[in-house]
């Protein structure tokens, strides 16, 4: 898939087709059988009363929550911030293509999509993890239990079937020390429950861009209601395939994902939750943008991406498990393991003169990666001093083995295609943890939770390419760190809480920053991790359906990780002096009446260097071109404020209007502070309604994202050697999509 050629589109018809969309559903279907509202994480859309007659009003439970605490606890009793989206927020007159949607609500939290497929989502928490040219750093990634980060930090989301998920549960700050290499916090995705009865499920979605998907499902329970309102054994079984002709030149894309998951109980209590998923992504990446460019055609790829045909392909297989079995009623065990398998290729813009650097590691990349783990829990529930006391202890295992081979990315005159081998390496790298969290409540108001984790992190790497005039990159790193979290909480009122907790991290070198010293000489890059040292303190509280939360942060990191120099292919990295983060994050969400509901974040976040440190101006620090970055320079990549809010209009119980905005400050896109992404402000507009007909429950949508077409940066590409800092966002955007449900007898 290479550019393909443009026309120009007119900006109009987003409007008339969500006009039309509009008119369809709020005119011709009007007279379709009203569907109960539930929550589609449940059981996707609640069975039509007979006649049309509306189902009874849901009952809100309280939120149960398992990230923080590594137990399940009601969110009010968590000395930390942590939220939960649950399905309604995550589907509701959305596509539910990519994790940026459902994160942005999150304060503290800024998941960007970059519009590259090849690249993938940036996310980052709390300032940590904006810095990532691809993947995730600095945040921890789980779904249904198993990680999706590697033991070196490197995380992936492209293969979570966001679809398919009930609920996401956000950690932020020092709590998420208890989940060992990672700085930020961390983001669970877990799959919805079985529903009450079998249904078959079918979608398809079009949008701007040649947006196609395609997405079937068939859920069932099996067996009958468990004691203790435990959920309904059954099965998941889901699909997506999604294609993409992209809003920039050379940015099409298709991916298929597929899972199965199996849940259920056995023996005395005794819970599992199997899964099984393959994802195949092929796509184009067109690179960032120069300042210059960015004035010109905003939807060019670079003439690099063109020229050289830069693309990424990826198949990834995954299986694991997750067992819990009660040993006595102060006793229980849990068991998670893993295994996967993920096959990646890319094509780079690497200069065909540079890579006469006989140290040049080519410009296409083939890359085979083995992955597994186990974690292995106890709890232990008693009292102490006659008050409710809770133990848990942990063993945790992961391991990541690579073979990485590098080519150069042309034969002859023949550009983008895979040449002679430059570089050839084994990789593994392993992290071996221990846990320990104890809980307890001195008093009826009182809640105080302490722990500590203590990780290993191997690196070894093998070189298999030596030759006289590139030489042996082998080597071994080892990481230690022991990182301990306290939290206190007090029930101000059995509806509000207060609580302050306080807590080190910690976060090693990738591979990837592993690869090449600044001195230019063979074996790895020998960095410090970085060291994390944080406190919080916040509020929180529900009443009424309002809900409202608020935090204050503050972190000073010693050794945070940046890239020195980034040139040729080649990105040397080096440990700074200090960094410091500090914040304000609000939430609030409620109703102003059963029709009208409203729900808005603000972050507030000033990080900056406290330390002068030296970056390089060539491909290694050979040579002087030095650049001082000076003490209290704005870390690149972050906004100081980001801002969302969202105002949702139910006309009954069967349609609901949905409008939102966010908002982005200024964004540097270096360590000097030399150039930024302007500040900008967008809104979205979505239309969904529920019926019955054709004995079929259907769901149909418009959307309309950039409503007033807005011209702004989406993401940025930090320090990049090129300048191609900028990845410019689409400008009005439409996506309309029709479903339809078949439930079935038990």
């Amino acid at each position: 898939m290479s550019g393909r050629h443009r026309t120009p589109r007119a900006r109009p018809a987003a409007l008339t087709v969500f006009a039309g969309a509009l008119a369809l559903c709020a005119g011709a279907l009007a007279d379709g059988a009203a569907i109960a509202a539930g929550p589609v994480g449940q059981a996707g859309v609640a069975d039509a009363a007979a006649g049309g007659a509306a189902a009874p009003q849901a009952t809100e439970l309280d939120r149960v929550v398992v990230t923080a605490t590594r137990q399940p606890d009601d969110a009010l009793l968590v000395p930390a911030a942590i939220d939960v989206v649950d399905g309604d927020a995550l589907h509701r007159a959305r596509p539910a293509l990519s994790l940026s949607e459902p994160l942005q609500r999150i304060p503290g939290v800024v998941a960007r999509d970059r519009q590259n497929e090849a690249q993938g989502l940036q996310v980052s928490i709390r300032g940590f993890g904006a810095r990532s040219t691809f993947g995730i750093r600095g945040v921890r990634i789980y779904g249904d239990g198993i990680p999706a980060t590697m033991p070196d930090g490197q995380g992936q989301v492209s293969h979570l079937l966001l679809g398919a998920a009930g609920r996401i549960e956000v950690l932020r700050g020092p709590f998420s020390a208890l989940y060992g290499n990672s700085s930020g916090g961390v983001v669970s995705v877990f799959t919805a429950d079985p529903p009450p009865a079998p249904e078959f499920s079918a979608g398809f979605d079009a949008g701007s861009d040649g947006l196609r998907r395609a997405s079937l499902s068939w859920h069932a329970p099996w067996g009958g209601a468990r004691e203790g309102g435990a959920p309904l054994d059954g099965m998941l079984l889901d699909g997506m395939r999604v294609d993409d002709d992209g809003w920039r030149d050379h940015s099409a894309s298709r991916q298929t994902i597929a899972q199965a998951v199996l849940k259920g109980g056995f023996g005395d209590g005794g819970r599992f939750n199997l899964l099984a998923s393959t994802h195949e992504l092929r796509a184009d990446d067109p690179q960032g943008l120069t300042a210059a460019q960015l004035d010109g055609d905003r939807r060019a790829a670079s003439a690099g991406a063109l020229a050289f045909d830069t693309r990424k392909t990826v198949r990834q297989q995954q299986a694991g498990g997750r067992l819990s079995q009660p040993l006595s009623a102060h006793h229980a065990l849990e068991l998670a393991a893993y295994g996967g398998h993920r096959e990646t290729t890319q094509m780079q813009s690497i200069p065909v003169f540079v890579q006469a650097d006989p140290r040049q590691g080519g410009g296409a990349i083939g890359l085979d990666r083995d992955y597994g783990g186990a974690d292995l829990r106890w709890r232990w529930t008693t009292q102490a001093l006659g008050r409710p006391f809770s133990l848990v202890a942990g063993l945790e295992y992961g391991v990541s083995d690579e073979r990485r081979r590098g080519y150069e990315n042309f034969v002859g005159d023949a550009l983008g295609v895979f040449g002679a081998l430059r570089r050839d390496e084994g990789n593994r790298v392993d992290s071996r943890d221990a846990y320990l969290q104890a809980d307890w409540q001195p008093a009826d108001r009182w809640r105080i939770n302490v722990g500590a984790r203590r990780s290993r992190v191997r690196f070894a790497s093998d070189d298999h390419y030596v030759t006289a005039a590139n030489p042996d990159d082998s080597g071994r790193l080892d990481y230690a760190r022991t990182t301990p979290v306290a939290g206190v909480l007090f029930r101000v009122t059995p509806d509000a809480s207060v609580y302050a907790n306080a807590g080190s991290g910690f976060e090693t070198p990738t591979f990837s920053e592993l690869a090449y010293r600044s001195d230019g000489r063979g074996g790895l890059n020998d960095l410090r991790a970085a060291r994390s040292r944080n406190a919080e303190l916040g509020v929180r509280g529900r009443r009424a359906g309002l809900a409202y939360a608020a935090a204050l942060f503050d972190n000073r990191t010693t050794g945070e990780l940046v890239a020195v120099s980034n040139d040729g292919g080649r990105s040397v990295y080096a440990n700074t002096g200090t960094t410091r983060r500090r914040g304000v994050e609000l939430s609030l969400s409620g109703a102003w009446s059963p029709r009208w509901r409203y729900a808005a974040a603000w972050t507030y976040l000033d990080a900056w260097y406290a330390s002068d440190f030296t970056a390089c101006g060539a491909s290694s620090c050979e040579g002087g071109g030095e650049l001082l970055v000076e003490r209290g320079h704005r870390i690149p990549g972050l906004s100081r404020q980001t801002g969302w809010v969202e105002l949702r209009w139910s006309a009954n119980a069967a349609t609901d209007v949905v409008l939102d905005g966010r908002y982005a400050g200024r964004v540097y896109v270096d360590d000097g502070n030399d150039q930024h992404a302007p500040a900008y402000a967008v809104a979205g507009l979505g239309l969904e309604r529920r019926f019955a007909a054709l004995g079929l429950h259907w769901r149909g949508y418009a959307r309309i994202d950039n409503l007033f077409g807005r011209e702004y940066v989406g993401s940025v590409i930090v320090n990049d050697g090129n300048g191609r800092y900028f990845e410019p966002a689409p400008g009005r955007t439409w996506v309309l999509g029709l479903s339809a449900t078949k439930a079935f007898d038990r």
